[in-house]
Parts: structure tokens; sequence; C-alpha cells
């Protein structure tokens, strides 16, 4: 098995196995040259049991939009997708899988905040552990799927958050999550992608350029340090603001 592609001397991906609450956890790295980042991304995938993988498009969107602002960035399976141990727990063990990455990152970059995103069952389980988690600085909600499941838990959520929805999910209104979001304490943004569906098909860069906008704006050293803009798609609307 094949653990490491070199892309260049100091920047490579890797993949490798973490330790889990119940048992290793696959998982990709992208690394940057930058010893001590100001920043490190995690990312938690959708679904397992309707596929949803490490490798899926839109979280593969998002940790290209955190690394494109030169931050290293973390994906993983949750337990029993992929290749990664133990079985589906319905969001519960998957919280302690969640804090075994935040872990592991705090590992590789002692003291480096983190910002976490998560994408539809990722969201809840990721945002519910980083809401509480002091090393995660940021959150960002990606596709909530808020039309049988409940983020009650984002109301007690103090850190900076972002959402982005397609004005068309079919498991997360977008109505019902700019009502949501708008109940929301602040400091947080909303927005809303027009004409696509909880996948984001179509426009799937809308998604990356979203997060670049928002996390530039933020911290506009990322901006400088990645020679990145902080350029927001003008067919994507945002609604509140910090």
């Amino acid at each position: 098995m094949k653990f490491q592609i070199i892309v260049s001397e100091a920047v490579y991906h890797r993949h490798l196995f973490l330790a889990g609450p119940a048992g290793k956890l696959e998982a990709l790295e992208w690394t940057v040259a930058d010893a001590a980042p100001p920043l490190a991304g995690l990312v938690c995938h959708p679904h397992p049991l309707f596929g949803g993988t490490m490798h899926n498009k839109v979280v593969f969107q998002a940790a290209r939009a955190l690394h494109d602002l030169g931050l290293p960035v973390l994906r993983f399976n949750f337990r029993g997708a992929g290749l990664s141990e133990g079985k589906h727990d319905e969001g519960r063990g998957e919280e302690g899988d969640v804090r075994a990455a935040l872990d592991w990152l705090a590992g590789a970059f002692p003291g480096t905040p983190i910002v976490l995103a998560g994408f539809s069952f990722g969201a809840l389980v990721g945002l519910r552990v980083g809401c509480v988690d002091e090393r995660v600085s940021e959150l960002v909600g990606l596709g909530l799927p808020l039309n049988r499941n409940d983020a009650g838990f984002l109301r007690r959520c103090g850190k900076p958050r972002l959402f982005l929805q397609g004005s068309e999910d079919q498991y997360g209104d977008a109505e019902k999550v700019r009502e949501f979001a708008a109940s929301l304490p602040e400091p947080k943004r909303m927005v809303v992608v027009p004409g696509v569906d909880h996948f984001f098909t179509g426009k799937l860069e809308e998604v990356g350029r979203a997060i670049r906008s928002w996390m530039s704006e933020r911290r506009p050293e990322l901006a400088a340090r990645a020679g990145a803009t902080a350029d927001s798609s003008p067919s994507a609307t945002a609604d509140s603001s910090e």
C-alpha cells in the first residue's frame, strides 16, 4: 500500500492511519511548506451508510479551499468507512473519531488553532465537537441536513461559523436553515448557492470561493501568505456577518 505521494520536497499528500476510539481511522493529510502554519484544517465527510467518505467531492472542495490558503488539512474516514475500523454508531461514537483527528492535528501542529469543516452528517457531528473543543477556532457547516435533524447545540456556540447551503437542498431546506442561522449568536455568516441540491452539483467551485473569501476576510494574513484574494461568487448570496 502506498502511504505517501511526494509532490515537492516540502509539500505532499500523505495517506496515514490515526488511532481512533474504535480502531484505526484512515486519513489523508495535505501538508504545507510552513512548519508553523497559523491554522490547520480538518474536514468531516457525509453519512457513511449512504456512501459518504473523505473522497466526497464537497469534502474535497472544502479541503482544497483551506489548503489554497496555506493550511495543512486533514481528512479522515469515520469508523466503518473506507479502511477505517469499527462500525457506524449513528453519530455518537463518531464524535470520538472527530476528537481523535483533532488530537492528531494538535500533536502535529502544537498550539495551532484549527478550523473544522463538515458536510451533511459530518457537519452535525463535527460542529458538535468543534463547538466545545478549545482547539477549534472557526467552524464551517456545509449542507446542514436540518429537515430531519436537530442542531440546537449551535445556539450555545459562540465561535465564528460559516454555513453554506444549496437553495434546492433536499435534506436541509434553505429557508429553514436560513431562519435557524439567523437565530444563532454572532459571529456567523450564511451563504446560499442558488440552483443547486444538497451536493452543490454543478457549482462546487462556489463552495471553495465562499470558504476562501470568509477565511481571508477573517484572517487577511492567509490571503497574503497564499497570494490569494478574498474572492466571492457573484451568484451566491450572503446573509448576516460578523
